[in-house]
């Protein structure tokens, strides 16, 4: 079963800055819209437009929201 289905990614993109935050996840995928003047609706523009950024956070969603709701 794909863990992500049915999940939009501006809700990952909600919970995962809820969860530990836009510094935290600009260490972890450093990309300049979790780090300089975060949003949610500019990291959702970059990410639609950028597959491997948005694989990345993907992959953090599952590892840190999924994987620990287990």
């Amino acid at each position: 079963m794909d863990p992500l289905h049915g999940i939009t990614l501006e809700k990952m993109l909600v919970e995962l800055e809820r969860e530990i935050g836009w510094e935290h996840m600009g260490y972890l995928v450093p990309i300049n819209c979790f780090k300089n003047d975060p949003s949610i609706k500019s990291s959702l523009k970059f990410l639609r437009k950028t597959p491997w950024a948005r694989a990345k956070v993907e992959k953090m969603y599952i590892e840190r929201i999924v994987e620990f709701k287990k």
